[in-house]
C-alpha cells in the first residue's frame, strides 16, 4: 500500500459501500485502516455503525468519495474519483438540489429529463450561448449544438448530433431544441423561411410517429436522421429526413395504457368539424384500432387543438387543403377498415356479413368495390407453374390479412408524408455542408421482446461501437498533442456481438434463410440458432425453460428474446390482390401511394434518401435495374443496409453525444431513482467514457492553473521565473509515484485519485494556518477584551465614588430643604383655617339678612300685585257694561231708521204712482209738470239745507245724549262696583287665611330648597371640577387630534407627492416604451430597406445575366416622394413591373409577405405620424390663440405702419419731381453757360450727387429688408400663402426703387422713426398694462392661495367627525381641485410672460435696426449742391461689398457632386482633426438655406432627399466602422438641430443672436424633414450601439468575469473541465483595461466628432447596460464563476467602470444604475446565506434582480475551499417563499439587444453660420458665398 493511499484511508475519511436500495450508500471511517486489515469501521449518514467485510482475495477498498468542494461539478471528468458511485451522485446533486437537467461526461452531453417544462430554451439563452466555448458556459443542450455549428464552420467538416436514450428519456424534445438552436442562430439563406419550415416538420413527424407509451406519453416509435443542409455563409438553406423502423405493428394493437399513433386521436377529437362529416368518424373509443389500449386521453393534451398545429404545419410545408384531407381520409379509412367484422363460416373459411358498415365507409373512402374488397379479405390467390388457385381463408388468418393490409396502407401513408416532407425542405442552392441530428431509440428490454426491440437494440451496438472508437480516438489524439507516453488502453469491444447479429451465418443471415424456406417456422429458427451458436459464441445463450427464445449479451445487459413473430415481421406480406385492388382506386392519393410498388425499397417504413441529396456512404447507389429485386428483401435486410448507411454517415462526420437519461418510471418532476439512473447509464456508454479516462490520465491542469491553485503547498524558494520547472520540482516533492502524473507541453496530466490528494494536502496546509491565524487572532482578542475590562472597571471606580459624594451633597441639601418646607407648610395650614371660619360667619351673616330682605320684599310684591288685581278687575267690569249699553243704543237707532225708511219709502211710491196716472190721463200738461218739477227741485234744495241744519243739530245733540248715557252708566258701574266688592269681601278673607296657610307652608319648603339648593350647589362645584378635568382632558385630545391630522394631512401630502411621482414615472415608462417601439419599428423598416437592397442587387445581376431591356436608376425621378422609402418602393415598383421574367425565380410567398409587412410597418409608422400631426394641430392651435392675442395688440401698430407707409411714398414722389426739376435746370444753366464743366461748382456738386447716390443705394437694401420683414410680419398675422409671402417684398422692392434723392431717403428715415418712436410708447403702454395684469393675476392667485389654507383648515376640522373614509376622500379631491386650479394660473402667468419676452424681444431688435439707420443717415449726409461745369457723362461707380448672408449657392448639376465629395467620399478622421466640429452638417445646411431663400421647392426636395439616401448608402458600405457611424450620427444630429435652430419656430430661437435670427428660412416649413431626419439619426444611432456592441462583446465575459483583477484573491478551482482543444479560439485574453481603453475610444471619437453630450450619456448608458446585461448572463449560465471570491472581482471591477464615469463627468447619466442587477449578484455571491435573517437581508438587497435570477445565482454558489459551505436548498425555499409574492417577468436572462430609447434634445449653436470659412481640402470650389 503506497503512502498517498494510507494518507487517504484515514479517521473521517468517507467512502461509498454498496447497497441494495439506493446502489451505493456514503459512509465515514471511525477508525484508521492500516495495511492487513480485515474490515473498515464505518459510520453511515444516519449515525449506524456497521463494519464492513474486505474481499480477502482482492483486498480491495472501497471507492473514495470526492472532496465537497468537487460534488456538482459541470464534467463528471473533472472528479477526483471517477467510478460510478461519483458519477452517480454527481448527476443526483445536480438534479436534485441544483435542478440542473445537464451535465458534461468528456464529450456526451448528459440530460436528465426533468418531467417538468423549464424556462432555458428561450432565445435569450440562445444568444447566450451563440457564439460561447463549449467548457465555458454551463451544459446545456445549446452548447453541444453551438459546438457543432462552430466546428462546421471553422473546420469545414459535417457534423453530427447523437441524440440516444430509452423511451421517454427526452430524445425527441433535445433534437428539437437543437434543430431550433440551428434555425435561430443561422437564419436562412432565403426568404423562403426554410428554418420555420425545418421546425414545422417536428409537429408533423410526432403526429404520424409517435404514440403514448407506458415509459413516455409522446414516445417516438421511429427513428430518424434529419441532415440541416447550410450554405457557404452558414445559412440554412434546406433539410432532409431519413427515418428508420416505424413501428407498424402499433397501428393494429397496443398495450394496455397505450395508444396509436397521435394522428388517429387527433383526427377522432375533431371528427365534428364540418370538413370531417364526409369521413364518417366518432369517439376514439368507437374503433378498435385506438381503444385497446384503453386510454385514449393524455392529460394536458388538447388533441384537437394538436390537429390545428398538425395541419397549419402541412400547410407551411405546402401540402395544400386538398392533400391534407385526401391524408385524413386514407387514415379514417384505415380505422373503418379495422372495425370491418369478419365472422366464421366454417372450420377453413370466413365471411363479411353484407352491406358492413365500416366496410362500406371504408370503400367510400378510399374509391373501391365493395364486393372486391369483401372478396379479397376473406380469399387469397395461389399460383403455380400451370394454375391458378382462389383459397379461403379462416377468419383468424383473414382478421391477419386485414390488420397486415391496414398497417401497409399506414406505411405507405408515412413514406408519403416524409418524401413531401423532404420536398418541401429541399433547395436549389448549393448545399456547402450539414448537421445531421440523429433522433434513435435507445437500448430497450421489456418483459417480453420481439423482432423490433431486437433491431433496437442491434442499432444501439453499431452507435456504442463507434462511440468507443471515437471516444479512444480523441483519447489518443489528446496524449500526442501533449507528447505523453501512449498506453494502450482496454476498453470494451462489442463487435463480436456485431458479428453475432450481422455476419455469415449470424442471427439475421439465418432468418432471412429461414424464411425463405417454403415451410419455415419460427422454432425451426431457433434450433438453426441453438446449433448454430449455442456452442461457439460466449454472447449467445438458451434460457432453460424455453425452447422458443434465446439471449444475447449486448453490452448493456442480456436481453432474452420470444422467437414468436419474427418470421412474419421479417417476411412483412401482404395480400397482392388487395393491393391490386386497392391500385384500382379512384382515389388518386391512394394510387400515388401505391404506384411505385414494384420500385419500393422500404415496405416496412424505411425511406432511404430523397430531394437529390449528396450523401456520403461507402457503398455505391445501384441502378435501376436492381430495382426490381429490392422489393423481395426482407425488413433485417433493409434494416442492416440502412443502418450501414447511417454508420457511413456518422463516420463521415464529427460526432457529438447526447445521452438522456429516464431518472424515473412514474413521470415525477425531479425525482430521482438510482437503481434506473445507473442501469441507463452503465447501457448508455457514460460509465464506459468514464471507464476509459479514469485509465488514463484524467484530470488535466495547465501550468498557471495549477501554480495558481497550489501555490500554497509551494515555498518561497522553491517558485521559480519557470512556472512549468516550478511545477515539476513541487510535484516531485508531494508526490512519489512518478506514475501518478505526466507532464505535457502546455498540461500536467494526473491520475485519479491524485488531485483528491493534492486537494487534502492543501486542505490540511490551508487548516493549519488557519489554525494559526485563528490563536493569534484570539490572543489579540483576549488582550483586547482584558484591556477592555480594566478600563471599565477604574472607570466604574470613579462613576461610583462620584456618586456617592454626590448622594452625600444631596442628602444634606435635601434635610434643609425639609425643614424649610415644614415651616412654610405649618404657617400655610394655620392661615387656611382661620380664613375658612372667617369665609363661614360672613356667609352666615349674608345668607341671614338675605332672607330677612327677601321677605319683605315678598310681603311689598304681594301688596302691588293685589293692587294691580283690583285695578285691572275694575276696568274689566266697566268695559263690559259700556259695551251693553252701547249695543243696546245701536240697536234701538236701527229700528226708529228702518221705521222712517219705511214710511219714506211708502210716500214715495204713492207719489210715483200718482205721477204717472197724471201722465197717462194729461198728456199735454207736460209743462206744468215741468214747471213744478223745477219747483220741486228748489224745494228740494231747501230741503236740502234744511237737512243739513237737522243734521247739525242732530249731531250735537246725539254728543250730548252720549255724554249723558256715558256717565250714566258710570254710575251704575260704580254702584255695582259696590255691590261686588261688599259681596268678595267675604271671600278674600276666607283667601287671606288660605294664603296665610300656603305662606307657612312655602316657607317651610323655601327651607328645604335652601338645603337642597346648597347640596346641589356641592354638586355642582364638584362636576365643574369633573368638566375641568374632562375639558383639560378634551383639551388634550383635540391637541393630539391636531397633530394626528397634521400627520395625516402630511402623510396624504406625501402620499399624492409619490402618487404624483410614480404616475410620472408610469408617464414617462409609457413614453420610453412608445420611442422604443417606434425605434424597433424604425430599425424593422431599415432591415427590409437592406433586404430590398439586396434583392435589387440580386435582380440586377440577373438582369446582365440575361438580355433585354434593363430599367437604370437614372429612369427613376427622385421627385416622387418627399422621402427616402417613398422612393425606393417607387422603384422597387418599376423594376417589378419590368423584370418579371426575373422575378419568377422568387418565392410569391415571401414577396407577398414582405409587401404584407412593409404595409403594416407603413399603417403603423401613418398612425403614429397622424398621432404627431394631431399633436402638432393641438399645440398650433394653442399657438394660434397666443397668436391671435398677440394680433390684437400689434393691430394698430400695423395700421399705423401702413398709413405712415403710404404717406412717406407720397412724400417720395413729391421729392423726386423736385430732384427732376432742379436737374433740369441745371442742364439748362450748363446750357446757356453759366457753369463751365470744368469749374470747381460743378464738380462738387457732381461729387455729392454721386455719393448721395451710393448712399441711396446702400438705404434703399436696408429700407427693402426692413419692409419685407413688416409686410412678412402683417402677412403672418393674415395667414396668407407662402407665394404672397415671396412676391409682397418684390412690390415693394419696386416702389422702393424709385426712391432717387437722399432727402427723401432722409423724410422716409425720420417717418420710420416717428412710427418707432409710436410702436415704443405703444410697446410700453402695452407693458404697463401687463404689468397690471399679471399684478392683478398675483393677487388673485394670493388669494387663492389663501381660499386653499382656508380650506384646508376646515378639512382639518372635519377630519375630527366620522367617516373617515368619506373625509379623505373629500379631503383629497379638494386639494386635487385646488392643485389644478393653482396650476392653471401658473399656466396663464406664464404665457403673459412669454408675451412680455417676444415684445421686449422685438423692441430690441427694431431699437438696434434704428440706431444703425441713424448712424448710415449720419454718415451720409451731404452739403447743399454746387454748379458744376461739365456735362454727366455715364461713370463707373463701384458698390460696397455686401455681408456674408450665411448661405451657399450651388448649380443642380453640381448636387451629385457635392454630396459626393462631402458625405460618400469624406474620410471622418480627417475632418474631425483639423475641421471644426458638425462641418458638413453646416454646410449642407448653408446650400439648403440658398434654396429656401430663391424658393426653390424642386432645389430644397432634391437636395435633402440626396442627403438622406448618400447618408444611408455610407452607412450600408462603412457600417461596421465606429468612427464613420459616429461622424455621421454626430453630423446627423447637427443638421437636425440647424433645421430646428433656423427654423422660425420660437420654441427654438431663444437662444438665438439676433444675426441668427435673420437666417431663418423663410419660405419652406422643413416639420415633415426634420421627422425623417430624426427618423434617420435614429436609424444611426441603432447602428452605432450594434457597432459599438460587437467591439465589447468579446471582451466583456473576458475582462469582466475570467481576468483576475486581483491577483490571487480568486484561486483556480480544481477542475480539469474536459475543454476540447478545437473549441478554444487563438485570441488574446481581453482584461478589464482592454474594456476601459476601449470605452475612451469611443469616448474620445464621440467627443471629435461633436456629437451632443446628452447624445454621449445615451451612449454611454447603453454601452454599461450591455456590459451588465452580458456580465450577469454569463455569470447565470456559468457554474464555475459563482464564488465568494468571484463576486469580490465583480464589485472591483464595476468600482472601475464607476472611476471612469466619474473621470468623464457621467454618473448622472444612468449608467451605474444599469450595473445594478450585476452589483446585486456580486453581493448575493459575498453575503451570509444560513438563516432567515439573511433570506430577509438578501429579499430586501436584491431588488434588480429577479426571483428567478436570485434562485439560479444561489443554485449555482460553487465553494472554493473546503472552508466555504454551500447553499442548503432549505434556504433556498425559503428564499422561494418570500419572494413569491413578487409580480415580475420569470425570464432568467437580461436581454441584451434591448436598446434604450433615443433621444435628440435641442442643442442650438452659438456658430454664426457666416463666420463659416470651407477648407479646400473638402473640394467644394463650386459652392458660392452668398
Amino acid at each position: 500500500m503506497n503512502r498517498e493511499l494510507q494518507y487517504m484511508f484515514v479517521q473521517c475519511a468517507r467512502v461509498w459501500i454498496p447497497d441494495t436500495e439506493e446502489v451505493w450508500k456514503s459512509a465515514e471511517l471511525t477508525k484508521d485502516y492500516k495495511n492487513g486489515d480485515p474490515s473498515l469501521h464505518l459510520m453511515l449518514e444516519d449515525g449506524k455503525t456497521i463494519e464492513h467485510k474486505l474481499d480477502p482475495k482482492t483486498k480491495n477498498l472501497p471507492y473514495l468519495r470526492n472532496p465537497d468542494i468537487l460534488v456538482g461539478e459541470n464534467d463528471l471528468t473533472a472528479l477526483s474519483y471517477l467510478h460510478e458511485p461519483a458519477v452517480l451522485h454527481n448527476l443526483k446533486v445536480r438534479f436534485i438540489d441544483s435542478k440542473l437537467i445537464y451535465t458534461y461526461c468528456g464529450i456526451v452531453l448528459v440530460a436528465i429529463n426533468p418531467y417538468e417544462t423549464l424556462p432555458i430554451y428561450g432565445t435569450d439563452i440562445i444568444n447566450a450561448y451563440s457564439g460561447q466555448n463549449m467548457g465555458d458556459m454551463d451544459p446545456h443542450i445549446f452548447a453541444v449544438a453551438e459546438e457543432a455549428y462552430k466546428q462546421m464552420a471553422r473546420d469545414e467538416r459535417n457534423q453530427s448530433i447523437i441524440v440516444s436514450g430509452e423511451s421517454g428519456a427526452g430524445k425527441t424534445v433535445s433534437a428539437k431544441y437543437a434543430m431550433r438552436y440551428f434555425a435561430t442562430v443561422s437564419g436562412s439563406a432565403s426568404e423562403a423561411n426554410v428554418e420555420e419550415k425545418v421546425l414545422a416538420s417536428n409537429p408533423i413527424m410526432e403526429a404520424i410517429g409517435n404514440a403514448k407509451t407506458t415509459r413516455n406519453d409522446n414516445s417516438s416509435r421511429f427513428g430518424k436522421y434529419i441532415e440541416i443542409g447550410f450554405d457557404a455563409r452558414y445559412r440554412i438553406i434546406g433539410a432532409n429526413m431519413r427515418t428508420y423502423l416505424l413501428e407498424k405493428s402499433r397501428v393494429v394493437f397496443q398495450a394496455d395504457d397505450e395508444r396509436n399513433y397521435h394522428i388517429f386521436y387527433q383526427l377522432c377529437a375533431s371528427a365534428n368539424l364540418p370538413e370531417f362529416k364526409a369521413l364518417k368518424l366518432s369517439s376514439a373509443n368507437d374503433f378498435l384500432y385506438t381503444r385497446q389500449g384503453r386510454s385514449p386521453v393524455i392529460a394536458g393534451v388538447d388533441d384537437a387543438k394538436e390537429l390545428c398545429t398538425t395541419r397549419n404545419a402541412f400547410t407551411l410545408l405546402g401540402i395544400n387543403e386538398s392533400y391534407q384531407m385526401g391524408l385524413f381520409q386514407v387514415l379514417a379509412a384505415i380505422l373503418h377498415l379495422g372495425n370491418v367484422e369478419i365472422k366464421d363460416r366454417d372450420s377453413d373459411s370466413s365471411l363479411i356479413p353484407p352491406n358492413n358498415r365500416h366496410l362500406t365507409a371504408f370503400c367510400d373512402l378510399v374509391g373501391v368495390t365493395y364486393q372486391d374488397m369483401a372478396q379479397w379479405l376473406c380469399h387469397r390467390k395461389l399460383k403455380t407453374a400451370t394454375e391458378t388457385y382462389v383459397k379461403t381463408l379462416p377468419r383468424l388468418q383473414a382478421t391477419n390479412a386485414r390488420d397486415a393490409l391496414s398497417k401497409h396502407i399506414y406505411a405507405k401513408l408515412f413514406n408519403w408524408i416524409v418524401e413531401h416532407v423532404n420536398k418541401a425542405l429541399v433547395t436549389n442552392v448549393k448545399q456547402h455542408s450539414f448537421i445531421g441530428v440523429l433522433d434513435i431509440y435507445g437500448f430497450e428490454t421489456f418483459e417480453i421482446n420481439s423482432f423490433e426491440q431486437f433491431c433496437i437494440n442491434y442499432a444501439n451496438e453499431k452507435l456504442q461501437q463507434q462511440f468507443n472508437m471515437h471516444v479512444f480516438k480523441l483519447e489518443q489524439e489528446e496524449y500526442m498533442k501533449e507528447q505523453i507516453p501512449w498506453t494502450l488502453i482496454d476498453f470494451y469491444d462489442n463487435q463480436p456481438c456485431i458479428n453475432l447479429i450481422e455476419a455469415k451465418m449470424g442471427i439475421l443471415d439465418l432468418l432471412d434463410e429461414e424464411c425463405k424456406m417454403p415451410k419455415g417456422s419460427d422454432d425451426s429458427w431457433a434450433q438453426k440458432l441453438y446449433n448454430t451458436h449455442l456452442k461457439t459464441c460466449s454472447l449467445f445463450e438458451k434460457p432453460r425453460m424455453s425452447n422458443r427464445a434465446f439471449i444475447i449479451q449486448h453490452f448493456a445487459d442480456k436481453v432474452e428474446y420470444q422467437c414468436e413473430g419474427f418470421l412474419e415481421k421479417n417476411k412483412d406480406t401482404v395480400n397482392e390482390e388487395q393491393i391490386n385492388v386497392l391500385k384500382a382506386s379512384k382515389f388518386d392519393l391512394l394510387v400515388e401511394l401505391f404506384q411505385d410498388e414494384e420500385k419500393a425499397t422500404s415496405p416496412t417504413g424505411h425511406v432511404p434518401g430523397t430531394g437529390g441529396r449528396t450523401r456520403l456512404s461507402v457503398k455505391p447507389d445501384k441502378g435501376r435495374d436492381a430495382s426490381s429485386k429490392e422489393h423481395k428483401k426482407t425488413v433485417g435486410c433493409q434494416f442492416r443496409n440502412s443502418l450501414q448507411m447511417l454508420m457511413d454517415t456518422l463516420n463521415a462526420t464529427t460526432p457529438h453525444y447526447v445521452r438522456c437519461i429516464k431518472p424515473n418510471d412514474f413521470k415525477l418532476a425531479f425525482s430521482f431513482d438510482p437503481k434506473r439512473a445507473v442501469q441507463q447509464l452503465r447501457a448508455c456508454g457514460v460509465l464506459e467514457t468514464i471507464r476509459i479516462s479514469a485509465a488514463g490520465f484524467p484530470s488535466r491542469w495547465t501550468y498557471q492553473e495549477f501554480f495558481s491553485r497550489y501555490r500554497v503547498l509551494m515555498k518561497q524558494k522553491d517558485v521559480l521565473p519557470d512556472k512549468k520547472l516550478t511545477c515539476k520540482n513541487v510535484l516531485e516533492k508531494l508526490v512519489q509515484d512518478q506514475d501518478k502524473y505526466q507532464f505535457g507541453k502546455t498540461k500536467i496530466f494526473f491520475r485519479a485519485g491524485q488531485v483528491a490528494y493534492l486537494e487534502k494536502l492543501r486542505a490540511d496546509k490551508l487548516r493549519a494556518a488557519c489554525i494559526r491565524i485563528q490563536k493569534t487572532i484570539r490572543c489579540w482578542l483576549a488582550r483586547k477584551k482584558y484591556l477592555r475590562k480594566r478600563s471599565a472597571a477604574i472607570t466604574i471606580q470613579r462613576f461610583t465614588r462620584g456618586y456617592q459624594a454626590r448622594c452625600l451633597a444631596k442628602f444634606m441639601r435635601r434635610t434643609q430643604a425639609a425643614t424649610i418646607i415644614q415651616k412654610y407648610q405649618r404657617m400655610y395650614v394655620e392661615r387656611k383655617r382661620y380664613r375658612q371660619k372667617q369665609a363661614a360667619a360672613l356667609a352666615m351673616q349674608t345668607i341671614l339678612r338675605a332672607y330677612m330682605a327677601r321677605q319683605k320684599y315678598q310681603a311689598l310684591l304681594r301688596e302691588h300685585k293685589a293692587v294691580i288685581i283690583q285695578k285691572h278687575i275694575r276696568g274689566w267690569l266697566a268695559r263690559c257694561w259700556y259695551k251693553r249699553c252701547l249695543l243696546s243704543i245701536v240697536y234701538l237707532q236701527c229700528c226708529i231708521r228702518r221705521m222712517k225708511a219705511r214710511r219714506e219709502l211708502k210716500k214715495l211710491k204713492i207719489e210715483a204712482r200718482s205721477v204717472e196716472h197724471f201722465k197717462k190721463l194729461n198728456k199735454g200738461m207736460e209743462n206744468k209738470i215741468m214747471q213744478l218739477q223745477r219747483k220741486i227741485d228748489e224745494q228740494s234744495k231747501d230741503n236740502r239745507s234744511l237737512n243739513e241744519r237737522l243734521v247739525g243739530l242732530e249731531s250735537s245733540y246725539t254728543v250730548e245724549s252720549e255724554r249723558m248715557r256715558g256717565e250714566l252708566n258710570r254710575l251704575r258701574g260704580a254702584e255695582e262696583d259696590a255691590k261686588n266688592k261688599a259681596n268678595q269681601l267675604s271671600s278674600l278673607l276666607e283667601e287671606l287665611e288660605r294664603l296665610k296657610k300656603e305662606l307657612s307652608s312655602t316657607q317651610k319648603e323655601k327651607k328645604t330648597i335652601e338645603e337642597w339648593a346648597q347640596t346641589y350647589r356641592d354638586e355642582m362645584e364638584k362636576m365643574v371640577s369633573e368638566l375641568k378635568n374632562q375639558n383639560v382632558s378634551l383639551k388634550k385630545d383635540k391637541d393630539d387630534l391636531n397633530k394626528l391630522i397634521q400627520e395625516q394631512s402630511q402623510q396624504m401630502t406625501e402620499k399624492m407627492a409619490r402618487a404624483i411621482a410614480e404616475e410620472t414615472q408610469q408617464l414617462e415608462t409609457d413614453l420610453n416604451e412608445e420611442r422604443s417601439r417606434y425605434q424597433n419599428l424604425l430599425s424593422e423598416h431599415l432591415r427590409l430597406e437592406e433586404k430590398y437592397d439586396d434583392l435589387k442587387e440580386e435582380m440586377t445581376s440577373l438582369n446582365v445575366s440575361k438580355p433585354g431591356h434593363r430599367r437604370t436608376d437614372s429612369t427613376h425621378s427622385s421627385n416622387e416622394s418627399e422621402y427616402t422609402y417613398n422612393s425606393e418602393y417607387a422603384e422597387l415598383e418599376e423594376g417589378s413591373r419590368t423584370t418579371e421574367d426575373v422575378t419568377r425565380g422568387i418565392d410569391t410567398s415571401l414577396t407577398l409577405k414582405l409587401q404584407k409587412r412593409l404595409t403594416e410597418l407603413e399603417q403603423e409608422k401613418q398612425s403614429l405620424r397622424n398621432e404627431l400631426e394631431n399633436k402638432e394641430e393641438q399645440f398650433q392651435r394653442a399657438r394660434a390663440r397666443d397668436d391671435a392675442e398677440f394680433k390684437k395688440a400689434r393691430g394698430a401698430e400695423l395700421e399705423y405702419e401702413s398709413l405712415k407707409r403710404q404717406e412717406l411714398e407720397s412724400e417720395n414722389k413729391k421729392l423726386r419731381h423736385d430732384l427732376a426739376e432742379m436737374r433740369q435746370s441745371l442742364l439748362g444753366d450748363a446750357a446757356t453757360g453759366a457753369g463751365a464743366p470744368g469749374s470747381p461748382a460743378y464738380k462738387v456738386l457732381l461729387d455729392q450727387l454721386n455719393a448721395s447716390c451710393e448712399e441711396l443705394e446702400v438705404r434703399k437694401e436696408e429700407v427693402l429688408i426692413l419692409r419685407s420683414q413688416l409686410v412678412s410680419q402683417k402677412e403672418a398675422m393674415h395667414h396668407k400663402d407662402e407665394k404672397e409671402t415671396m412676391t409682397e417684398p418684390s412690390v415693394y422692392a419696386a416702389d422702393v426703387s424709385k426712391l432717387k434723392d437722399a432727402d427723401e431717403l432722409k423724410q422716409a428715415y425720420v417717418g420710420l422713426k416717428d412710427t418707432n418712436r409710436l410702436l415704443e410708447q405703444q410697446l410700453q403702454t402695452q407693458r404697463r398694462t401687463y404689468d397690471s395684469e399679471v399684478e392683478s393675476l398675483r393677487g388673485e392667485l394670493q388669494n387663492v392661495k389663501e381660499e386653499n389654507n382656508r380650506q384646508q383648515q376646515l378639512l382639518a376640522q372635519n377630519l375630527q367627525l366620522p367617516p373617515e373614509a368619506r373625509i379623505e376622500a373629500s379631503l383629497q379631491h379638494e386639494i386635487t381641485r385646488l392643485t389644478n386650479e393653482n396650476l392653471d394660473l401658473m399656466e396663464q402667468l406664464e404665457k403673459q410672460d412669454k408675451t412680455i419676452r417676444k415684445l421686449k424681444k422685438q423692441l430690441k431688435v427694431y431699437s438696434k435696426r434704428i440706431g444703425e439707420m441713424g448712424a448710415g443717415q449720419t454718415e451720409g449726409q451731404t452739403s447743399p449742391g454746387q454748379m458744376v461745369d461739365e456735362p454727366i457723362h455715364p461713370v463707373n461707380i463701384p458698390r460696397r461689398e455686401k455681408d456674408f448672408q450665411g448661405m451657399l449657392e450651388y448649380k443642380k448639376e453640381d448636387e451629385l457632386k457635392l454630396v459626393k465629395n462631402l458625405i460618400l467620399e469624406l474620410k471622418p478622421r480627417g475632418v474631425a482633426v483639423n475641421l471644426i466640429p458638425g462641418l458638413p452638417a453646416y454646410i449642407l445646411f448653408m446650400c439648403l438655406r440658398h434654396a429656401d431663400y430663391v424658393n426653390d421647392d424642386q432645389k430644397v426636395r432634391t437636395l435633402l432627399t440626396s442627403v438622406i439616401n448618400s447618408i444611408k448608402k455610407i452607412l450600408k458600405k462603412r457600417g461596421d466602422d465606429f468612427e464613420t457611424v459616429s461622424f455621421w450620427l454626430a453630423n446627423t444630429c447637427r443638421f437636425l438641430h440647424c433645421l430646428k435652430q433656423y427654423s422660425g419656430d420660437e420654441a427654438f430661437m431663444k437662444h438665438n443672436s439676433s444675426r441668427q435670427n435673420e437666417h431663418c428660412l423663410s419660405n419652406f416649413d422643413l416639420a415633415e424633414y426634420r421627422q425623417v431626419i430624426s427618423d434617420l439619426a435614429i436609424q444611426i444611432y441603432q447602428q452605432l450601439i450594434k457597432c459599438m456592441e460587437n467591439i465589447l462583446q468579446p471582451m466583456i465575459v473576458s475582462g469582466m468575469l475570467e481576468h483576475e483583477t486581483i491577483q490571487g484573491v480568486s484561486g483556480v478551482k480544481p477542475t480539469g473541465l474536459r475543454k476540447r482543444t478545437s473549441s478554444i479560439a487563438d485570441e488574446g485574453t481581453y482584461t478589464l483595461d482592454s474594456i476601459l481603453r476601449q470605452l475612451n475610444a469611443f469616448h474620445s471619437t464621440m467627443c471629435q466628432h461633436g456629437t451632443d453630450p446628452e447624445l454621449i450619456k445615451q451612449v454611454v448608458k447603453q454601452q454599461f447596460y450591455i456590459i451588465g446585461a452580458v456580465t450577469l448572463n454569463n455569470l447565470l449560465l456559468r457554474k464555475d464563476m459563482c464564488s465568494w471570491s468571484k463576486g469580490m472581482q465583480i464589485r472591483y471591477n464595476v468600482s472601475q467602470l464607476e472611476e471612469w464615469l466619474r473621470d468623464k463627468g457621467l454618473m448622472t447619466c444612468g449608467a451605474k444604475e444599469t450595473l445594478e442587477p450585476l452589483i446585486q449578484a456580486a453581493q448575493l455571491l459575498q453575503v451570509k446565506k444560513k438563516t432567515d435573517e439573511d433570506a430577509e437581508a438578501i429579499c430586501s438587497m436584491c431588488l434588480a434582480l429577479t426571483t428567478a435570477q436570485i434562485v439560479k445565482v444561489l443554485n449555482l454558489y460553487t465553494p472554493v475551499n473546503e472552508f466555504e459551505e454551500r447553499v442548503s436548498v432549505a434556504f433556498i425555499r425559503t428564499i422561494q417563499t418570500r419572494l413569491r409574492d413578487r409580480c415580475e417577468s420569470p425570464q432568467l436572462l437580461m436581454d441584451t439587444k434591448m436598446i434604450y430609447p433615443v433621444t435628440f434634445p435641442f442643442n442650438p449653436s452659438s456658430l454664426a453660420l457666416e463666420t463659416i470659412q470651407i477648407p479646400g481640402s473638402l473640394n467644394l470650389g463650386f459652392l458660392t458665398r452668398v
